[in-house]
């Protein structure tokens, strides 16, 4: 008895053998489903956290600049008391572009006294400065014509860069009686505020959108005007 059941213990039948291959397989095809799934989850995180460290610093680095808009070193020469001993003279960087209130551009243009040298009280070529959006590109100004790409455009594509500019005026007092002349009187000082929005997508993925938005104040104040006696 016992050497028929050994001679009748063969091994598996094709069809025991097709059923285990089967199910291993399919255990290997979801094993690598549930690889592929976290390897493509943390691809996207990836992406994610690029797209909006980068969208993050374009934007500090747009809105830290501007804040510096107006700067000029003799600003005590457009008052009175500070040209009494010299002409006097309005803020040659006080304007920025857009900068009627409510205005909306997709360019920056502004302008900064350079610290480190000497005041001509002109505008030089290399301080002028600004940004825009030029073929998915954030760009940034650095001097007259010299246009230098500020994000990535093998990372991230920009889809839209958009500033808007809100000034409040604010009557300034005047102790003197104002006169007929050209300029305004009172005078009129402008606070000056900006809302930067940019948005962005990752170039290897353009499911990956992000969109960031900043606020900034010029800490420079323009004046219109003057007193006239």
């Amino acid at each position: 008895m016992l050497r028929q059941r050994l001679a009748r213990q063969r091994g598996l039948s094709i069809v025991e053998l097709m059923v285990g291959v089967a199910v291993g397989l399919i255990v290997v095809a979801a094993a690598t489903l549930l690889v592929a799934g976290q390897l493509a989850d943390n691809r996207r995180l990836l992406l994610e956290t690029q797209v909006q460290q980068d969208l993050r610093a374009a934007t500090d680095l747009v809105t830290r600049e501007l804040r510096r808009a107006g700067y000029w070193k003799d600003v005590a020469r457009s008052t009175a008391s500070g040209s009494l001993f010299a002409p006097r003279l309005s803020n040659p960087y006080a304007a920025v572009t857009p900068g009627d209130d409510a205005a909306v551009a997709s360019e920056l243009d502004f302008a900064y006294a350079d610290s480190a040298r000497a005041e001509n009280n002109a505008i030089d070529a290399d301080e002028r400065l600004g940004f825009k959006l030029q073929d998915g590109t954030l760009m940034s100004l650095l001097g007259a014509d010299n246009w230098q790409p500020l994000t990535d455009p093998g990372v991230l594509r920009i889809t839209a860069f958009e500033v808007r500019a809100r000034v409040q005026p604010v009557t300034l007092e005047c102790h003197l009686a104002c006169s007929a002349g050209g300029t305004p009187c009172p005078p009129v000082q402008q606070i000056r505020s900006y809302t930067v929005d940019i948005s962005g997508e990752a170039v290897h993925d353009p499911k990956v959108k992000r969109s960031i938005r900043s606020a900034v104040r010029v800490r420079n104040d323009a004046i219109v005007g003057e007193c006239r006696d």
